[in-house]
């Protein structure tokens, strides 16, 4: 079964980086695109706040329809040595990460189920199976959306509703623009970053006809680094 007429893909964190390369190919690919985030975007929330999740999905449904591709990629990092590790930054990045892909996911079904059709990709990231020092936070939050996605696909398989995850690894983006390139480079098979257009055309792929029956997978998007 193919994509509704007029489908909507709402992207959080869309407004840069790897995000905005996603929304600007699902826009190529002919769906109706918005971008939260949490001052710019379409629509604006904070995705670790349920009520603000909820009205920027009623906002997106009144002004362009009913969210049917959810990309939940909107993620925030507070880098420290585990034991030295401030509560706050714990609490922040899970509630950000996790907590915000829960909220709009949530929120998302609830289309889903009515069309009987739906798509959900969560960008997850390569340090949720790849250990990296100080970013104990972040790599629990990424290694927990992997397992939310699995759920929802068990959970969601039977009425036309698919969830899968991407693993992108070192993509040339603000995030990444302090780190030392060439370094990174020459620990990557591919012997180069990626691209977030890269990444973007794997979550065109997950959401397209040729992905219907691919379902609770992770696509590592990564230069063979987590081979």
């Amino acid at each position: 079964m193919s994509a509704p007429d007029g489908a909507v893909a709402l992207v959080t964190g869309g407004t840069r980086g790897i995000g905005a390369s996603i929304a600007d190919r699902l826009k190529a690919d002919g769906y109706k695109v918005a971008t939260l985030g949490r001052s710019g975007g379409d629509v604006q929330a904070d995705v670790s706040d349920p009520a603000s999740v909820q009205a920027a999905f009623d906002e997106v449904r009144k002004s362009l329809g009913p969210v049917l591709i959810l990309v939940n990629n909107a993620g925030v990092t507070a880098d420290g040595l585990a034991i030295r590790m401030p509560d706050d930054d714990w609490a922040r990045v899970i509630d950000t990460n996790l907590g915000g892909a829960f909220n709009c996911t949530k929120r998302g079904l609830e289309d889903m189920l009515r069309a009987r059709w739906g798509r959900i990709v969560n960008v997850s990231s390569i340090v949720a199976e790849r250990a990296n020092s100080g970013q104990a936070n972040y790599a629990a939050s990424k290694a927990g959306l992997l397992g939310f996605t699995r759920v929802v696909a068990k959970e969601m398989g039977k009425r036309n509703i698919t969830a899968n995850a991407v693993t992108p690894g070192f993509i040339d983006t603000d995030m990444t623009a302090e780190l030392p390139s060439e370094e990174l480079a020459a620990a990557i098979p591919a012997a180069r970053v990626g691209r977030p257009e890269e990444v973007a055309a794997a979550v065109s792929f997950l959401v397209s006809d040729d992905a219907a029956y691919i379902n609770g997978a992770t696509l590592a998007v990564d230069g063979g680094l987590g081979a």
